[in-house]
């Protein structure tokens, strides 16, 4: 890469999942950390908070009593994120990361900065859901890996053989 030209970008989707830290934790190790300073991609983590509303899943009576509260513990939760974001980037010595949040549905909200940021590559973890809770929950990583508009790289945390 000649001198002056912009780095490509990496897009890390995190939510409150160990898998997600894990993911987060296993692209700063290989991608990152080694190089240090000189990394590969600019880094962009992306973490989706969902709107309160859709997160009641209801409409009636009292909901908009709920509403306030599940927000609130919302944003709580985002901030978590952020500062484990923060920190895991910190102990690798990972400075100058971009730290968002957006509000709204993952799956749109991983590709839509995919798509601002002309991403080359995008990094989510798998909870590794079952067919049955994949099919009621949705998979954030399999909608990604059919829309996103660049690579997706899906990182398993490795199962503990008991």
């Amino acid at each position: 890469m000649a001198t002056g030209e912009e780095k490509p970008v990496m897009v890390v989707g995190v939510d409150e999942s160990e898998q997600s830290t894990y993911a987060l934790e296993w692209t700063l190790d290989r991608f990152f950390a080694p190089y240090a300073p000189n990394f590969p991609f600019k880094l962009i983590i992306v973490h989706a908070k969902p709107n309160a509303v859709s997160a009641v899943g209801l409409a009636g009576p009292g909901t908009a009593e709920v509403v306030p509260y599940v927000d609130a513990d919302l944003k709580h939760t985002a901030v978590k994120v952020i500062e484990k974001a923060k920190a895991l980037c910190l102990s690798k010595s990972v400075h100058g990361a971009m730290i968002v949040v957006f509000e709204g549905d993952a799956r749109n909200i991983l590709c839509e900065v995919v798509d601002k940021h002309h991403a080359s590559l995008l990094v989510v973890g798998s909870h590794g859901y079952g067919a049955i809770k994949r099919a009621v929950l949705g998979s954030v990583s399999d909608y990604c890996a059919h829309h996103a508009h660049c690579s997706v790289m899906i990182v398993k945390k490795p199962k503990i053989k008991v």
